[in-house]
Order: structure tokens, then sequence, then C-alpha cells
């Protein structure tokens, strides 16, 4: 796993979760957290473009399953908005189509709601840095589901993936194939002989040429041209 990145201003979290009790126990749990700043709570996904309007969260932790708007309808609204929060799914399930399509739509990661509340805190405050969840046993079955399909569709996803990334200039593509192995921009800038500012400078222009919200959409792509070697999938967080 990555670093946690330096502490600096508090991220500002807005939980939406139709479940009262989980709002409760996630609020309890994470707001004691210096480096957390609930700034609100919303029940429906329907309440999540208001909500993000007046509260102007860094970071949305979302529930997948909710009456009303679900939070998968909700992320995609939500991300297609200009200058949109991050958005952190939560969910019970480890991986499944609604965690995929959650990322595809431009979410930076999940979290289970199980999972220890520190490791949530670290999660959210990656997530407003820039640096996507995922763990690579999620990552893995992730790309499985990703790769799933009859014959043709995946036939025809790797030749719509390989157009885009031919898009790319050459250093890019190199950059873009160490991001879906999973490497951090430390790591990338350490095997392509670069700085870390730089290589983030290639990140942002690989999400602007290809239209994509993250480094996880970048991996997918990456893993849906078959560019990655066997094994290369999940070594390091996304």
């Amino acid at each position: 796993m990555n670093a946690t990145p330096s502490p600096g201003p508090p991220v500002r979290l807005l939980i939406v979760d139709d479940d009262p009790l989980v709002r409760a126990g996630l609020t309890l749990m994470l707001g004691g957290d210096e480096g957390i700043d609930i700034v609100g709570e919303g029940a429906d996904g329907n309440e999540v473009a208001e909500l993000v309007e007046r509260l102007r969260p860094d970071v949305v932790l979302m529930d997948i399953r909710m009456p009303g708007m679900d939070g998968l309808t909700a992320t995609e609204k939500l991300r297609g908005r200009p200058g949109a929060p991050e958005v952190v799914v939560l969910t019970t399930f480890h991986a499944d189509e609604q965690v995929l399509r959650a990322i595809r739509a431009g979410a930076a990661g999940f979290v289970l709601k199980d999972t220890p509340p520190a490791r949530i805190v670290d999660s959210v405050r990656r997530v407003a840095a820039g640096d996507p969840v995922l763990s690579p046993a999620v990552t893995r079955q992730l790309m499985d589901r990703a790769a799933g399909g009859a014959h043709d569709e995946r036939a025809n996803r790797a030749d719509r993936a390989r157009r885009r990334f031919g898009q790319l200039a050459e250093r890019e593509q190199e950059v873009a194939v160490a991001v879906g192995r999973g490497s951090s921009n430390a790591e990338i800038a350490g095997s392509l002989y670069l700085s870390v500012a730089t290589v983030k400078a290639h990140v942002s222009r690989i999400l602007a040429k290809l239209e994509l919200n993250n480094r996880v959409q970048i991996a997918l792509l990456v893993h849906d041209a078959g560019l990655l070697d066997p094994g290369d999938e999940g070594e390091g967080d996304l």
C-alpha cells in the first residue's frame, strides 16, 4: 500500500447512506479524526447534488444500495459535473458488477462497510489527495469482471481500448501502462527516470486526452487493451 499523504487541512467529507445507524456509526468513527471534517449527511442519492452544491465536500462516501436514487446513479450524475468531489463507494460486497460500474462512472475506489475505521480514514485522505484506493485483491477481481463477456464483446472492447490508447504519445503510453500495474507516481518516476512532477503532468494529460476521471479508469483501459503481462495486475494499490 502507498503511504498515507502528509497531513494537511481536514478533508471535507459528506456521508450518504440510507441507514441512519450506519451514518451515525461512520460519523462517530470518522468524526473524531482531526484529518476529517464531516460537513453533512444524506440518506438518498437524490439529495447528493444539492448537498454537494451547498456543503462543498472534498470527498463523498457513498453507499451503493439506497431507495430512490441509488449510489451508482448518484455517482454517475455527480462525476459528470465540473469540479465534482471525489467519490468513495461504500458497500457490503467485495467486488461485483455494481462496483465496476461505479468505478467506470468515476468513483475513486471503494471500501467495505466492515473495514476498520483507521483504514476508512486512510482511504478518505488518500482519495482527497488524488490517490485512488483499490486493494490488489479487489483490483484483480474487478479486472476479471471487466474481462468477462462473450468473445466478440471482449474483442470489440479491446479494439476500442487500443484505438484510444493510440491517441497517447509514447511516454504517456509508458506512464499509462505503469499506472495499470498499480505503480505509484514515485515508483513510475523511478522506473522511467522522470521526476514525480513530470509523472503527475503525464497522468493529467492522459486523463484529459482520454476524457477519464482518475487513475483507476486508466488502469481499466490498459487492461481492456491487453497491455498488461500476466501477473502485472494487482502488484500495488491503484
